[in-house]
């Protein structure tokens, strides 16, 4: 590892650990939301799968020291955090091959890996700190690729978990970024952290989504959809399920006729340009 990174030897451990257990653990929610199509993955859809999430992780991770490592120590910083991640899945992987783990091949897969987040996804422009429409077109995407490596294409429950579970990893990376302890997340913790009703927020000091719903304008089309964190959907009882999936989906009747009335109006045509709400 190049010397500029022992400064940040302790932050390149921690992010590599966060990406590597979110991407296993993010893998093991997609095949709980999609049971029957788990059934028919191999091996190496699995991987597939478990790769997708680490290339944008990838690329969230760039995004984010951009905002918080210094100019002239960004590309090494990812450089030798590509280094770590190859570490550490080696070690990862030795229990179950042995010997078969081939380091060389390891370092071509996580390679090939950082070049393909590059080439998939740096099209998408955007402040990572901010909600935009290219922000939530990247994440759409990703969840599309996902949903169609688990056999089932335009899956939008299946899309939005995947979605949910990478977006959840922001205010993490952020955290061991700036030198704190990166907060728990959903995707790896026994309980969510939420507000309570006086405002204030759990140990973690963090907001997790546990529900999303958003509308999106494609020429002349708008979309609304919803979806919940899977863990939380996990946590739900049918009951439960039902009742909230009744009124989710009424709301997003209503902000789907209502964001449409206002983005194709002359007086909000800004908001047909953003094409997000």
């Amino acid at each position: 590892m190049a010397t500029v990174n022992k400064e940040y030897q302790s932050q390149l451990r921690q992010l590599a650990e966060l990406m590597l257990a979110v991407s296993g653990e993010s893998v093991t929610m997609m095949k709980r939301n999609a049971p029957e199509q788990a059934m028919k993955l191999k091996r190496q859809d699995e991987w597939g799968i478990y790769l997708e999430f680490l290339k944008v992780m990838f690329n969230l991770t760039d995004r984010l020291v951009a905002l918080y490592i210094p100019i002239k120590d960004q590309l090494e910083f990812m450089n030798g955090l590509e280094d770590v991640v190859t570490q550490q899945l080696k070690s990862v992987l030795e229990p179950a091959f042995g010997n078969n783990a081939d380091q060389m091949e390891i370092m071509l897969t996580i390679g090939t890996t950082v070049a393909e987040s590059r080439q998939t996804y740096e099209q998408y422009k955007f402040l990572i700190t901010e909600d935009s429409k290219a922000k939530n077109d990247m994440f759409h995407d990703f969840g599309e690729k996902v949903a169609e490596l688990l056999g089932a294409p335009s899956n939008a429950q299946l899309s939005s978990a995947a979605t949910l579970c990478a977006s959840a990893i922001v205010p993490a990376i952020s955290a061991v970024l700036q030198g704190q302890a990166p907060p728990a997340l959903e995707t790896t913790s026994n309980a969510p952290a939420i507000e309570d009703a006086g405002g204030e927020k759990g140990a973690t000091g963090q907001e997790i989504k546990l529900i999303s719903l958003m509308s999106s304008v494609s020429g002349e089309e708008v979309e609304t959809r919803w979806g919940l964190h899977p863990r939380f959907r996990q946590d739900l009882t049918p009951a439960e399920l039902q009742q909230l999936t009744k009124i989710l989906n009424r709301v997003t009747k209503i902000l789907g006729e209502r964001y449409a009335t206002v983005a194709f109006s002359k007086e909000w045509a800004s908001w047909h340009k953003a094409g997000h709400a």
